[in-house]
């Protein structure tokens, strides 16, 4: 039987890094992006092989559809297939939304939104091929809520999930089907500029008393990987009952 291969953008640290290595140990081969640290990229394609995997690594910018389109060549070269779909590259911005700079709007629009059209876009083609396929879209609780400081990753957030709510209704004909994660609280480097004492607070704030981790998130991308074909046009919080 063929292996399957993922997708996963933002693959070189925190949630695309887990999840690449957990789709890995489940039986998948893997294709992972990153935009810069191509040295992670390479540790991580080290820890997948030693899982008897395949993988190919890429370096370039997602939100730039000539680099997206040069991923998915390699991907069609190595592979052949791109079964699963994890739009997880992305970034944050925390400040008030009249000290926000245009090309500063511009930049995270392209990072966490422009990524998620150009790889859906190009992904697609090759799911329709093999009739199936499942998309994956990492999304924030602030997504469905908003918060203050963080309008603009708000946005982008928000748009995901409407993009995704869209796009599953337009591909569930074709078995493919595309739900998002809106994480809460992920204890990775995207939230740095949290103090310790800021964390403590956000912590009592919520039920499940801890923050979420890298791998929390990866479980649940490998359950929609594997899960039934009706799941589809889901937003799924994943924030351990804060929101």
């Amino acid at each position: 039987m063929e292996r399957k291969t993922a997708v996963i953008t933002g693959a070189s640290r925190g949630i695309g890094y887990a999840a690449a290595i957990k789709l890995a140990s489940k039986g998948y081969d893997i294709a992972a992006s990153c935009i810069k640290n191509t040295n992670l990229l390479d540790t991580l394609r080290k820890e997948i092989q030693k899982l008897n995997a395949k993988c190919t690594i890429y370096t370039g910018d997602m939100g730039n559809y000539k680099d997206a389109a040069s991923f998915f060549n390699l991907i069609q070269k190595n592979h052949g297939r791109a079964d699963v779909l994890v739009n997880n590259a992305g970034i944050s911005y925390v400040g008030l939304i009249q000290d926000m700079s245009p090309d500063e709007w511009q930049h995270i629009i392209h990072t966490n939104l422009d990524s998620v059209f150009n790889c859906c876009k190009l992904a697609i083609p090759l799911m329709l091929k093999e009739k199936s396929g499942r998309i994956i879209n990492i999304s924030s609780v602030w997504g469905c809520t908003g918060a203050s400081t963080e309008a603009a990753y708000s946005a982008t957030k928000g748009g995901i999930n409407a993009f995704t709510m869209a796009l599953a209704k337009e591909l569930a004909p074709s078995n493919i089907q595309v739900n998002a994660i809106a994480c809460g609280i992920i204890d990775t480097s995207m939230n740095s500029f949290l103090s310790q004492e800021e964390l403590d607070a956000i912590k009592e704030e919520i039920p499940a008393c801890r923050l979420g981790i890298p791998e929390d998130v990866a479980s649940l991308i490998c359950q929609l990987a594997e899960s039934t074909s009706y799941l589809t046009g889901q937003v799924i919080k994943l924030d351990g009952g804060w929101t």
